[in-house]
């Protein structure tokens, strides 16, 4: 009998682990479910010297840390699906040619899309990228989000300044950013001492 419950046990944790957090709004919460991911993310603080809200903010608006996040269909005449918006796939929404080029620059070359530790990897790495070529702060979430979504060229041009709706969701990126740090800040001496790593 024990054995017949086996998989459906091990059915039960695969959903958790790649399920996305029960509140996305609170980064304490996010950090307690998925203790992995507060590792991963202190990895890439560390590595790029993002912080942790600014790169969280930024998955958050992407994918509402849905592993297997995709940009919506799109539909000829209205009816028939034809493909989808873009390649962009994952927790991160990267599209297949930029995880190319991060996974050649970073010679990860095993990293996948729908891994959340990778995906916030990228995220450190391209905003990293962003302050370096631009000079974006790396706590600039708000212009962080505009290259992040318009590319370096595109934030460089300003194609933003012609989507008002694209700079309305860049100020809730901040907004969120901004919440995400004032929240850690209550728990952070917690996750770092592990008090919230044990096992579940």
């Amino acid at each position: 009998m024990r054995h017949a419950l086996l998989p459906i046990v091990l059915l039960g944790l695969a959903g958790c682990a790649t399920s996305p957090p029960s509140n996305i709004h609170d980064s304490c919460t996010i950090f307690k479910e998925k203790s992995s991911w507060y590792k991963a993310a202190k990895a890439s603080q560390k590595r790029y010297g993002t912080p942790i809200h600014v790169q969280l903010a930024i998955i958050k608006q992407e994918s509402s840390f849905k592993y297997d996040a995709k940009p919506e269909r799109v539909y000829l005449l209205g009816l028939i699906p034809w493909g989808r918006k873009s390649s962009a796939y994952g927790y991160a929404q990267v599209k297949d040619g930029t995880w190319d080029w991060y996974r050649k620059k970073t010679g990860n070359h095993g990293a996948s899309r729908d891994d959340f530790a990778d995906a916030i990897d990228f995220v450190g790495w391209y905003t990293n990228l962003s302050q370096s070529m631009l000079g974006i702060s790396k706590w600039d979430a708000y212009n962080q989000y505009l290259a992040y979504h318009e590319g370096h060229g595109g934030w460089k041009r300003g194609t933003y300044r012609k989507k008002p709706w694209l700079m309305r969701v860049a100020r809730k990126v901040e907004k969120s950013a901004r919440t995400y740090g004032a929240q850690l800040k209550r728990c952070e001496d917690d996750l770092d001492k592990g008090f919230w790593l044990w096992p579940f």
